[in-house]
């Protein structure tokens, strides 16, 4: 274990599980109930994000391999183990395994703090909790899946109901910025409808997701249900979103790669779920509560370092509450603790690399110089590991590329409006259309606002308000379909129409 790791280690008490899985020094991947290396011994390396040293190394799945994981989920499908459960019986499985990992919930958020620099007293609410709570939510679904029956207009005595059965074998993809969550996203509804899954985390991030294996694992969990095979996105995850095999393709990340995932999804007319980028709106009205938009800004584009889909990247305020709501926010950042990502004090990690680092900075001075006044951050603390001050560019202007591209850091752009006409226009102006939050204290304009905002999620008052009950994903460019609440199960679901002849 690199010297630095074991000090931090020792520093922050992590659970004996934590330091285990840690001091291996490699992980192998999980392909049909069993932990296996790639076919051709190939390596990735995982970096700690907060000092830049080498954590472990993980399999480098081949084609070959992600073959494997796709004919163990297509025979767990088929099999009695699985498609033989009756839905009561999956429902307790998925409680089982949600009681499991409850019971190893510190270690889950100790490894995805370190493997991904997440902030740990975020991540043990966020990342680890809510998790759970979607399988608790899901599991209740799976006895209330159910067809329709219908009165027909066919000569003679007829009778019909649909039918609603899984699509089959789901492949999915999740993103380095939340990996334990995002897996869990992609992993629990396609249970809930009887489907199985093989699924690759993010390169930079595999360790939560392959812990979370090993204790399911030794839990019940039957063969070939979930398989993760850990790889590039360029080789495994290219070759399991085309698999003619696979039936369903769940995906978040880019747009640009996203719309690759898609095309390649429909080469084989598989059915396709994207959740992609955002450039989120906030809309901030003269009556609202400047205490609320400080909460929201720092429940968004404050958290997590920035690396937030859905995060309020965008900010307008009417006129006479701009300056106000400026000069509370640049305080507020003085609150801001940057450290060590076990460090429960700490409310800000590092970047998740040096590259997305270095793009962030680049945006930076791209601001400048388009004329966005820097308010406040832009620049880097003076220790090792990928971080950046929360940064605040006022006086913006909708045709800038900071206030157009989805930047993925701490970095806030802000504009004031006059009308509310203008805040709608402002807000709509974007490829992007995830998230948006409005804040007002008046009720009509509350619904006269969200209506017209071109966005899949509208929060008022707050923003990243995520709750599993509720569906989350995007319009425009921000991608297709789903996930969360009931209208997940839909994704993974087949309708069959049944006519019977009397």
């Amino acid at each position: 274990m690199d010297s630095t790791i074991q000090t931090m280690l020792d520093h922050y008490c992590v659970t004996p599980q934590a330091r285990e899985f840690l001091a291996a020094g490699h992980q192998p991947m999980f392909i049909d109930g069993q932990f296996v290396d790639a076919s051709d011994g190939g390596l990735l390396s995982v970096e700690d994000p907060s000092n830049g040293a080498h954590l472990m190394t993980v399999p480098s799945a081949t084609c070959h391999d992600v073959d494997l994981a796709v004919a163990a989920a297509n025979r767990a499908f088929h099999s009695e183990a699985w498609s033989g459960l009756t839905p009561m019986e999956r429902q307790s499985l998925l409680l089982k395994l949600a009681d499991v990992m409850e019971a190893h919930a510190q270690t889950l958020a100790e490894l995805e703090s370190i493997d991904a620099g997440k902030a740990i007293s975020g991540c043990q609410v966020v990342d680890v909790g809510t998790s759970i709570e979607l399988i608790r939510y899901m599991a209740g679904w799976t006895s209330k899946i159910e067809g329709a029956t219908r009165s027909l207009s066919l000569p003679g005595d007829t009778m019909a109901y649909t039918l609603k059965e899984p699509v089959g074998v789901v492949g999915a993809i999740v993103p380095w910025n939340w990996p334990l969550n995002m897996s869990l996203w992609k992993i629990v509804a396609p249970l809930v409808t009887g489907c199985t899954i093989v699924l690759k985390p993010a390169e930079l991030t595999p360790m939560s997701i392959l812990y979370l294996m090993q204790i399911w694992h030794e839990a019940g969990l039957p063969a070939g249900v979930i398989n993760i095979v850990t790889g590039t996105g360029s080789l495994a995850g290219q070759h399991l979103v085309s698999h003619p095999d696979v039936q369903k393709v769940s995906f978040t990340g880019s747009t640009p790669v996203g719309k690759k995932v898609g095309q390649a999804a429909l080469e084989n007319l598989s059915h396709v779920t994207l959740e992609l980028g955002g450039k989120s709106a906030m809309v901030a009205f003269e009556d609202a509560h400047i205490e609320d938009i400080v909460a929201a800004t720092h429940q968004s584009i404050f958290f997590n370092s920035g690396q937030v889909c859905s995060a309020g990247s965008r900010l307008y305020v009417q006129r006479e509450l701009y300056q106000a709501t400026l000069d509370a926010l640049t305080q507020s950042l003085q609150e801001v603790v940057l450290g060590d990502p076990l460090n429960p004090d700490t409310t800000q990690g590092p970047q998740i690399s040096a590259l997305q680092l270095q793009r962030i900075k680049d945006y930076v001075e791209l601001g400048k110089q388009e004329g966005a006044r820097l308010v406040c951050g832009g620049d880097c603390p003076a220790r090792p590991g990928h971080y950046i001050n929360p940064t605040i560019f006022a006086d913006t202007r909708n045709d800038m590329r900071i206030v157009q591209e989805e930047i993925f850091g701490p970095v806030l752009v802000m504009q004031a409006f006059d009308t509310e006409e203008e805040a709608i226009a402002l807000a709509n102006d974007n490829v992007y259309g995830l998230a948006a939050s409005v804040f007002t204290r008046d009720v009509s304009r509350v619904h006269r606002v969200t209506r017209k905002l071109q966005a899949g999620t509208v929060f008022v008052n707050t923003h990243d308000a995520v709750d599993v009950a509720m569906p989350f994903g995007g319009y425009k460019q921000s991608g297709i379909g789903k996930d969360l609440g009931p209208e997940q199960l839909e994704h993974y679901l087949e309708t069959k129409s049944v006519i019977i002849q009397l």
